[in-house]
């Protein structure tokens, strides 16, 4: 056991834990006793199993603390300073090493349990939050960040909790017990012994500050090149049609050169831990041997108190390292923790209310709305609109005018800030958003397919529909073709979020899960724009059969995809600046007539 570094020991009773991530940027919390509180609260659900996981350290800490003193015994019985019978003495030291072993191997896997336990519930808590947050909260915050609390934050918990919470228990247990046997046994030699520590301590941090500057440098780096390697590879076409592929490649180049620069002086630091802990331990070897050679001259001790004395100064300084080892990960689970429960903290999204009455009619009006994203930049100004029940209703304008927010509102993805918005006589308000969006089905310009069957795909919106149901809808949208195409048709798995077909076909099962649902209110936002004009016209004509009698609110930018709306309403910076059919809109010569025009001639708008 005295052969073995510091460095080593400390790896090998942290597994996982490898030399460079001991010394990684460390995250540190705001609020660290607040967030250690409601940690706890999760060990609480785990108090019998955290229970049984301290008795076995204490149990492992005792074995290990009493073993050097029957090797100390058994060695004074050679020399024959003590009596006693010395097979006994070896079976009893041995029992005691067998026993402190197994220790160690049930502290393992109890650890791994509790935190396996306690990381479930946080992430199923954490999983459900997400599931109930206001989509208000999600467009505001970046979805990468959401998911590195997911993944990164709770799996930094995790680690801790398997293994470096019981290190450090054992840890301080175990300097406690070493310092107090050692006094002991020899007040004297302790005190000389303990003198090294300053050199490990000095040591420690020295050479881990060295370690963190350039770990944190090589992790940028390292970031970098991930990002370009990236966008290579998502924008290859966009490299080679460009003839970027030299540029790209002497980029990658020069930042690869810079990680491998900073992964060398990383390694460097990192690497000289270890035979300088052995340096530092073989000084206090060299102490121990020295003075306790003269103590036993003297007769102040014996010698085997001296072959006691190296081990526990060997165990004494190993828990010290481990701690100022793990400390770093501590703060970085710590501050992962409050970076969870900041989520959890946030407040769910408001699922109260009545019921949307059931009626067959469903005539939606917009009352003088107001709505801002951001305090004072109001986005919806005075909007006043009324879509008849049964009616198509197109909104129209530039990028920017306001009609996807509309959508929005109507949705209740977001709160108006002033007026009222109703379905027949009844104040979205009042009703809860379960209920509101069980009746209004929508098809977004960005189609979002999970990944799934073809058939569990088209049934999102309505799971309890039946075969002719789908079959009809599919029909309709014209992608029965493109679905019998398919290697298992409706039973084909569409792997990731459906990137195995065209952004048309795409658009067409989106089209069909929106008829499926079988709605009150139909939105289509953009719903025909990546599909080719002669689709997106066999599209329009059945949607006039899916529409009718069903109250319909069109935005499209090609505006000779909605000429046969019922109204069409212009929006301009939030506002209604024009309303009426296809040609009474043409005839007034306004903004929809600039925009009619601007297409026609030929010009994106």
């Amino acid at each position: 056991m005295s052969d073995q570094s510091d460095s080593k020991l400390a790896e090998r009773n942290i597994p996982g834990m490898n030399r460079n991530a001991r010394f990684a940027e460390v995250q540190r919390a705001e609020n660290v006793g607040s967030t250690l509180k409601r940690i706890a609260l999760y060990f609480a659900h785990e108090k019998i199993m955290v229970i049984c996981m301290l008795a076995v350290v204490i149990f492992g800490t005792v074995c290990g603390v009493y073993a050097p003193s029957l090797q100390s015994r058994a060695i004074d019985m050679i020399a024959g300073t003590v009596t006693g019978s010395f097979a006994k003495t070896l079976i009893f030291m041995l029992v005691v090493y067998l026993l402190y072993s197994g220790s160690q191997l049930l502290q393992g896997l109890l650890s791994a349990k509790i935190s396996q336990r306690i990381v479930k519930r946080m992430r199923e808590e954490l999983f459900g939050k997400i599931v109930d947050l206001p989509v208000r909260y999600l467009d505001t915050h970046s979805h990468g960040d959401v998911m590195s609390r997911m993944t990164n934050d709770i799996e930094n918990i995790s680690t801790t909790v398997s293994q470096s919470l019981p290190s450090l228990f054992s840890g301080v247990l175990t300097i406690i017990g070493t310092v107090a046997i050692m006094l002991w046994y020899c007040p004297q030699l302790a005190l000389l012994s303990f003198a090294t520590v300053l050199l490990t301590l000095l040591a420690t941090k020295i050479l881990s500050g060295k370690v963190r500057k350039f770990s944190r440098k090589r992790q940028m780096l390292l970031g970098q090149l991930n990002g370009t390697v990236e966008e290579m590879v998502s924008g290859y076409h966009t490299v080679v049609a460009y003839n970027h592929q030299d540029m790209t490649a002497e980029e990658f180049c020069n930042t690869a050169d810079s990680l491998t620069k900073a992964g060398i002086k990383t390694d460097i630091f990192s690497g000289v831990m270890g035979p300088i802990m052995n340096c530092i331990g073989n000084i206090g070897f060299v102490i121990i041997a020295a003075f306790g050679g003269y103590f036993s001259i003297n007769g102040l001790i014996s010698v085997g108190v001296i072959s006691a004395f190296i081990v526990y100064a060997k165990q004494f300084s190993r828990p010290i390292n481990e701690i100022a080892q793990i400390y770093g990960q501590l703060q970085t689970a710590i501050a992962g923790a409050e970076r969870v429960f900041t989520v959890l903290n946030e407040v769910n999204e408001d699922k109260t209310g009545e019921a949307l009455a059931e009626e067959k009619s469903a005539a939606v009006t917009f009352q003088n709305v107001w709505f801002a994203y951001e305090p004072e930049h109001p986005v919806i100004r005075d909007f006043t609109l009324t879509v008849p029940s049964g009616k198509k209703v197109a909104l129209v304008g530039a990028t920017g005018s306001g009609k996807t927010t509309i959508v929005n509102l109507l949705m209740r993805f977001y709160d108006i800030d002033g007026g009222e918005i109703f379905i027949n006589k009844q104040n979205i308000r009042d009703v809860s958003r379960g209920s509101l969006r069980q009746n209004v089905a929508i098809v977004l310009q960005d189609t979002v397919l999970f990944s799934n069957t073809v058939r569990n795909n088209l049934k999102y919106g309505n799971e309890n529909a039946g075969e002719e149901q789908i079959q009809l809808a599919v029909e309709i949208s014209r992608c029965k073709d493109m679905i019998d195409f398919l290697p298992q048709g409706y039973d084909t798995v569409l792997t990731g979020s459906g990137e195995t077909i065209s952004q048309g076909q795409r658009q067409l099962l989106a089209i069909a899960r929106a008829f499926v649902a079988d709605p009150k209110i139909l939105i289509l936002d953009e719903a025909t724009s990546n599909v080719d004009t002669r689709t997106e016209k066999a599209i329009q004509d059945a949607m006039q059969l899916v529409m009718k009698n069903r109250t319909s609110i069109v935005i499209a930018h090609r505006l000779s995809t909605i000429r046969d709306s019922d109204l069409i309403v212009v929006m301009d910076h939030g506002a209604m600046v024009e309303s009426g059919t296809h040609e009474e809109l043409l005839a007034e010569r306004g903004k929809y007539y600039e925009l009619y025009m601007t297409q026609y001639a030929g010009f994106a708008t």
